[in-house]
């Protein structure tokens, strides 16, 4: 079977914002079995570094789609618009300033009374937000607002970076 290196085509589902993550994970868990290296062990010396080559294709499309950050950002290259990290900022300056805040809160939450619980309420605000730009890049691709989308996909880089960060810190004084 040759796939299509269209990471939707891949899955069998629409191009669009909405992912039916259940679908999703199933089609990958078939692609998987169908495609596993290990079942074309015996295979020769082609067959075998197709099959890497299709499994690392099916891995990379099932982390693009299932992710909503790499998700836009497919999308988005799609329709030949440079999506990568470092091209594009937002020029909000209100998300700006709450992103400083954000970073301020973060760098204070260990000097806290309860460090955990300060990490925990900047998780939730940042992860409620997160959703809102999800929701507000969805509107914006579906209409075909792609430069607006791309200035919500800039916000969610920083919620996506934030988050991350403060799930490290978590982690870091957990072990301590």
């Amino acid at each position: 079977m040759k796939l299509s290196s269209n990471f939707f085509e891949i899955f069998a589902i629409p191009v669009a914002w909405q992912v039916d993550r259940a679908q999703l994970h199933s089609r990958y868990r078939q692609l998987q079995q169908e495609f596993h290296p290990d079942r074309y062990a015996s295979g020769s010396e082609t067959e075998k570094r197709l099959a890497v080559q299709t499994a690392s294709l099916i891995n990379q499309a099932y982390e693009t789609l299932k992710s909503p950050l790499k998700r836009a950002q497919y999308l988005l290259e799609q329709q030949a618009i440079d999506a990568s990290q470092e091209s594009h900022i937002t020029s909000d300056t209100s998300f700006l300033m709450t992103q400083i805040e954000l970073r301020e809160a973060l760098a204070e939450a260990p000097s806290s009374a309860d460090p955990l619980a300060a990490l925990e309420d900047l998780r939730a605000g940042v992860a409620n937000s997160y959703l809102e730009q999800q929701a507000e890049f969805a509107g914006h691709y579906e209409s075909d607002n792609f430069d607006h989308a791309l200035n919500s996909l800039a916000k969610m880089q920083f919620s996506s970076k934030l988050l991350d960060e403060i799930e490290q810190l978590e982690a870091e004084l957990e072990d301590l």
